[in-house]
């Protein structure tokens, strides 16, 4: 399962959220989303669990509670949804 995890510190690293996770299972892996333009975090990231049940305990045990001196939200990541050409709105470009 991917785990979607928001308000986290600009401190708390991909590890930080490994080990957090890890009290309830096994962690596939962890990313904490970093600004390209800044490296900054952004101050959300992904954890992926095997095990479901692992993952459900993890998301009501961890959600709404503090880590790195940040209440976190924790939740089931929802699939990205892929952009179809449809979708394409060429009128917001410039056509010069």
């Amino acid at each position: 399962m991917n785990i979607f995890i928001a308000r986290l510190s600009y401190d708390t690293s991909s590890e930080d959220l490994q080990s957090t996770f890890e009290q309830f299972g096994e962690v596939s892996s962890s990313k904490v989303i970093m600004d390209y333009d800044t490296g900054r975090s952004k101050g959300y990231g992904f954890v992926e669990m095997d095990d479901e049940v692992a993952a459900m305990d993890a998301i009501h045990e961890l959600n709404e509670s503090e880590l790195d001196g940040r209440t976190i939200v924790v939740k089931k990541a929802r699939p990205r949804n892929e952009r179809s050409s449809s979708n394409y709105n060429r009128s917001s470009y410039n056509r010069w």
